[in-house]
């Protein structure tokens, strides 16, 4: 069984690391929104947990979720490019929906883009469900695939 590196809480300092991965790994052609502004709102919010995985002083991978009473929503999940198909996203997720079984958290929600086939076969091997298809989500012409997985079955 392979080790993977440690998961934790990500600190103000992990906030322009978590910025570069997903402008350079998950906002690919869509311009650059989750800023380091934006990342260290997520990390002061007490509904979300901001998670990271680093070897050394690289950062491999990242998730973000938001948590409500009963469902949580997955708002980032990222992994370095050269750093893929070494089980690091599906480890970072697996912690955050630990973190959500915890809290009582019944369904969890993602948007994935409909032009990644990678990404959507990832969260279906996790469990995840296409509940929905939003035209236009993420620009004109590149539609957003809405899943979901029920907790705790």
């Amino acid at each position: 069984m392979l080790l993977l590196p440690a998961i934790r809480l990500a600190t103000p300092a992990d906030a322009r690391a978590i910025a570069e991965l997903s402008r350079d790994a998950i906002e690919v052609g869509l311009g650059w929104t989750y800023t380091p502004d934006r990342i260290l709102t997520a990390m002061r919010s007490r509904i979300t947990n901001v998670a990271v995985v680093y070897e050394g002083w690289h950062l491999l991978a990242a998730g973000i979720m938001d948590y409500g009473d009963l469902s949580a929503h997955l708002v980032l999940l990222g992994v370095q490019r050269a750093q893929r198909r070494r089980g690091l996203g599906r480890h970072v997720l697996t912690w955050l929906e630990a973190c959500a079984l915890t809290a009582g958290v019944r369904r969890i929600s993602a948007e994935v883009r409909a032009d990644n086939p990678g990404a959507i076969a990832f969260y279906e091997a996790l469990g995840y469900e296409l509940r929905d298809r939003v035209a236009g989500y993420y620009r004109p012409g590149l539609d957003a695939l809405c899943l979901s997985k029920r907790m705790g079955a």
